[in-house]
């Protein structure tokens, strides 16, 4: 008859002091207690699931009796374990506080192991306050929990606190080589690493994932099948995409996503494993902070290689685009564009480093890497037949039709060009001063008036946006048609309105009234100026706010007498 099975993490529990993993700083304190008989009458063993909370209780309560050495477990009826998660009511620690009189038979201690305390209930807790403040000389309690903020604070003032940290990727990986050539298992060191990564620093973890990939892939331990049976993202896929981001290829990098996407990995899982593998870019660029850097030396290797092409404000503005993708993920009703629209903008950083764009970011064109720049329209040739020419490559084709196009195209279409970083203005470009040699910076150039206007004119276009972009709002509506125009200069418009309130609403809107001005009538380089009007400044047909309230107590005296008993005063 076979032998039946143990899973690792039963089979390789450790039993010593010396087989803990990655607590170090807690055996050592807990040796010399018992070492120096300085041994406390209650410990709190807090941290995270699966790194030895439970483990080093039971090797403690063995220690401290002194049979940690011995083969045959004597003293074993000296220790007591309880399942708070099953057992937390009142009976339970009643039960464990009548025991714990009787002194031990064999031995010195009788130690008390409560596992997930926090799940005892309120009552629970109150009934063992007392025994856990002055428990008799012979007893020992230890209390583990992964939630130390959910224990009351009168318990944890009467233990001592020791905080179990997470287990690190390569002591983890260590341990796991380890087993493996005890159970005859064959393996690199990247599967391991994968492995331990997947954990996220939980023994426990590792060693059920380690035998899950070994029913998987047998004794032979291959890369590609232990990936693929985790259901992690190979590290090629992102070296591949960020070279592909750094050459800014943004057809490749949709394709590449397309790709993950239909070997069925999830894109918030994908917007994770990027945003893991642009910060460990970042600290391998720096001596001082590539010891962060948890991966297989080879892998680490690729890192440093990528790192040294990678530009340092790349990265920082990729992370942070990331993130913003990561916090939107799970409320996006479109989570496909969201992410590639993440990478589209992380591919555009050079191309708006170099544009210069500061205050609202580009998408770069569409433009394979062999594609040349396609001329620039001029206005004489927009309305004539251009004669047959070479082919051109299709996102070429595409800038130079939003281009040609401008003239006719409405404002939703040019506000749509403005956004893919297609849009450029024919009209500003013939008009503006060309540039002179010499060192470029990253300032942005100010639009100028390109001919003379009239007060007319501007209020012909003013009203035109008055009446059909700001029909829906009321008020904004209101602080245009009150609003008195003059124009002390070509290139300067002074808007007086009645009242801050009003000049509030104006603002609100005098962004979509530049982009109506310049797509509309093409007025540029206008620049606005709001001025306050006094009250013998306003036309009689509109009235201050102090007119219109004196009107509202003339029909109305009770509002006047409701203000003065309120002691309220009002900023017109």
């Amino acid at each position: 008859m076979a032998e039946n099975f143990i899973v690792s993490a039963r089979k390789y529990r450790p039993d010593t002091w010396e087989s803990v993993i990655g607590q170090k700083h807690i055996t050592t304190t807990l040796q010399s207690a018992i070492a120096n008989q300085q041994v406390a009458q209650a410990y709190l063993f807090t941290g995270p699931r699966g790194v030895g909370k439970t483990t080093c209780a039971r090797i403690f309560a063995k220690a401290v009796n002194g049979q940690l050495s011995k083969e045959m477990d004597e003293l074993q009826f000296n220790i007591f374990e309880l399942d708070a998660a099953s057992n937390n009511s009142v009976d339970d620690i009643r039960n464990i506080v009548d025991t714990v009189r009787i002194p031990p038979q064999i031995g010195q201690y009788k130690v008390y192991i409560i596992d997930e305390v926090h799940m005892l209930s309120s009552n629970a807790f109150n009934a063992f306050l007392k025994t856990l403040e002055e428990p008799p000389a012979h007893a020992i309690f230890i209390l583990a929990t992964t939630e130390k903020h959910k224990i009351l604070p009168t318990i944890l003032s009467r233990c001592q606190i020791f905080d179990f940290n997470r287990i690190k990727v390569k002591d983890i990986s260590e341990h796991l080589q380890h087993i493996a050539e005890k159970e005859q298992i064959v393996g690199s060191n990247e599967v391991f690493h994968v492995i331990a990564e997947k954990a996220d620093g939980a023994m426990r973890d590792a060693l059920s994932i380690f035998d899950q990939v070994v029913a998987f892939c047998g004794r032979e331990l291959s890369y590609s099948a232990v990936i693929e049976n985790l259901n992690v993202l190979d590290y090629d896929y992102y070296f591949k995409l960020t070279d592909q981001l750094i050459a800014e290829d943004i057809p490749g990098c949709l394709h590449l996503f397309n790709e993950i996407l239909n070997k069925g990995f999830d894109g918030h899982h994908f917007i994770s494993g990027l945003a893991t593998h642009m910060r460990n870019l970042l600290v391998s660029r720096d001596a001082e902070t590539i010891q962060l850097l948890e991966v297989a030396d080879s892998v680490a290797i690729k890192y440093k290689e990528q790192a040294a092409k990678s530009d340092l404000r790349m990265l920082i503005k990729a992370m942070d685009i990331i993130n913003d993708c990561d916090i939107h993920y799970r409320m996006s009703k479109h989570q496909r564009l969201l992410v590639e629209l993440t990478l589209m903008k992380i591919a555009s950083i050079p191309y708006n480093e170099r544009e210069g764009e500061k205050k609202k970011f580009r998408l770069k064109p569409f433009r394979s890497q062999a594609a040349q720049p396609s001329p620039r329209v001029s206005p004489n040739a927009v309305t004539q037949n251009p004669a047959p020419s070479a082919p051109v490559p299709l996102a070429a084709k595409v800038e130079e039709s939003a281009q040609v196009t401008l003239t006719t195209s409405k404002l939703g279409n040019q506000d749509m060009l403005k956004k893919a970083g297609l849009f450029r203005s024919v009209h500003a470009e013939s008009a503006s001063p060309k540039k002179t040699e010499g060192p470029t910076t990253n300032e942005e150039v100010i639009e100028t008036a390109s001919r003379t206007y009239t007060l007319t004119e501007i209020k012909t276009a003013w009203d035109q946006f008055t009446s059909e972009k700001l029909g829906h709002n009321m008020q904004i509506q209101t602080a245009f048609k009150v609003a008195e125009l003059t124009l002390p200069a070509n290139d300067l418009l002074r808007v007086g309105l009645p009242s801050e309130t009003q000049s509030m609403y104006f603002n609100d809107a005098r962004g979509d009234l530049g982009d109506f001005f310049r797509s509309q009538h093409d007025i540029r380089g206008i620049k606005f100026e709001i001025h306050i009007l006094k009250p013998n400044e306003i036309k009689s047909t509109f009235k201050t706010e102090k007119q219109n309230f004196d009107d509202l107590v003339a029909k109305n005296p009770s509002i006047d007498l409701m203000r003065q008993k309120l002691g309220l005063q009002i900023d017109f």
